[in-house]
């Protein structure tokens, strides 16, 4: 783990460090606290799947900053919605000695009548599944959602959640497991690994930094891959003047048509920035990124009048960037997402904090940032199968980014 101030810890984890401090002092053997009992609610189990690389550093172990941290918390049951030919569940459960259950209530009550972890962590990532016709993986997350909280509502008992990525590919759906949440009373987190991993170079913004335009850069698929770059970009743009105010209208554009509208009136000024976010770039897989003809512009209006865009580069590059005019700087400041240091190093900054939600039962991060960014990419693909712009009053959503920027994970 990373060297935080001890102020910048949960009151728990402070008060524990204390406790044990004491005991060191007066000589007093300290047992370790209970760790908390995780069910698993997960799409499919397989080699290098959302929940082999997170799972599996619950299970053994992981080491954010290539520092060993031992897991505070133990997977106790498990559910997989699919079983695939190299499926890694069974090994996993015979090994670390949870059981896997054939359904959710009994995962979450280990087949008796009352609930019985103490937090649900949901993955709803990788499997056969059907694709719509905008081109977005119908993952049952809501589904999977759905039966967690029918079963907090029958035992009369809820417990934090977290699940995986973006809430839901439909924006109704995902409005709904965060009512629920509300409705149940228990803490929900979730969200993908970008905003959490390291930054080459190192860029923080302090709350209500006077940030003009900002673009963000990512790669391959709109539907997978266009999530991280959306939430690769909100995570900055939260921390603007004001905070997050909500997405008035947004617009996707394909192929000649992005580079059209990057040299026009209206979109000269995203040109500079997309330069500076290509700075950072590890390098190019071929041709010229910034001419790319698989290129994809999604454009974001937001509610108090800030625009940003994303460049979906599609297969010319393999990093994630962002980059940005601030007021009363003459140079942009830009940055890559890092996810090369070592493998998937920033699932180690993703368990963390999974496991700091679990251990604290508060969100280190708000929701919000995961279901305003689920609902954006809804609109955008929405845009790109209608041809149009589109207007989304319902994405009028306010919220506070944290204090501290969490993001220091190698």
């Amino acid at each position: 783990m990373s060297n935080v101030a001890l102020d910048d810890q949960p009151a728990d984890s402070r008060r524990e460090f204390l406790r044990r401090s004491l005991c060191a002092t007066a000589g007093v053997m300290v047992a370790p606290r209970q760790k908390k009992r995780i069910a698993v609610i997960a799409t499919e189990y397989r080699y290098y799947s959302h929940a082999d690389v997170i799972c599996g550093r619950i299970l053994e172990g992981y080491t954010p900053n290539n520092i060993r941290v031992e897991p505070r918390t133990r997977i106790v049951s498990m559910y997989t919605d699919q079983v695939p030919e190299k499926d890694l569940s069974r090994g996993a459960a015979a090994k670390h000695g949870f059981t896997i259950y054939p359904t959710i209530a009994e995962a979450l009550t280990l087949g008796g009548d009352k609930l019985a972890v103490d937090a649900v962590l949901l993955i709803g990532e990788h499997g056969k599944y059907p694709d719509n016709e905008k081109g977005q993986k119908l993952y049952p997350r809501y589904e999977l959602f759905k039966q967690i909280t029918d079963t907090f509502r029958r035992t009369g008992r809820s417990v934090p959640v977290f699940t995986d990525k973006h809430l839901s590919y439909s924006w109704s759906k995902a409005k709904e497991m965060y009512d629920l949440s509300h409705e149940l009373k228990f803490p929900l987190m979730a969200g993908s690994s970008i905003p959490v991993t390291v930054r080459v170079p190192e860029v923080s913004f302090p709350l209500e930094t006077r940030i003009e335009q900002a673009v963000g850069v990512g790669y391959a698929g709109l539907d997978s891959y266009g999530f991280h770059a959306l939430e690769g970009l909100q995570c900055m743009l939260e921390r603007r003047r004001g905070g997050e105010t909500g997405v008035t209208a947004v617009e996707t554009l394909s192929g000649a048509d992005v580079w059209r509208w990057r040299e026009s009136s209206a979109g000269q000024w995203s040109a500079p920035l997309l330069d500076a976010a290509l700075g950072c770039l590890r390098s190019p897989k071929g041709g010229i990124a910034g001419q790319a003809r698989d290129a994809t512009l999604f454009r974001i209006e937001y509610r108090d009048g800030f625009q940003a865009v994303v460049y979906m580069l599609g297969q010319s590059i393999d990093d994630m960037m962002f980059a940005a005019r601030i007021k009363g700087e003459a140079r942009p400041v830009a940055t890559r997402f890092d996810l090369t240091r070592r493998a998937l190093p920033h699932f180690d900054g993703l368990v963390d904090f999974i496991e700091q939600f679990f251990t604290t039962g508060r969100p280190l991060y708000p929701v919000e940032r995961t279901l305003l960014t689920t609902g954006v990419l809804e609109a955008l693909l929405d845009s790109r199968h209608q041809g149009r712009r589109i207007e989304t009053p319902h994405l009028n959503l306010r919220y506070r980014a944290p204090r501290r920027d969490y993001h220091e994970y190698a």
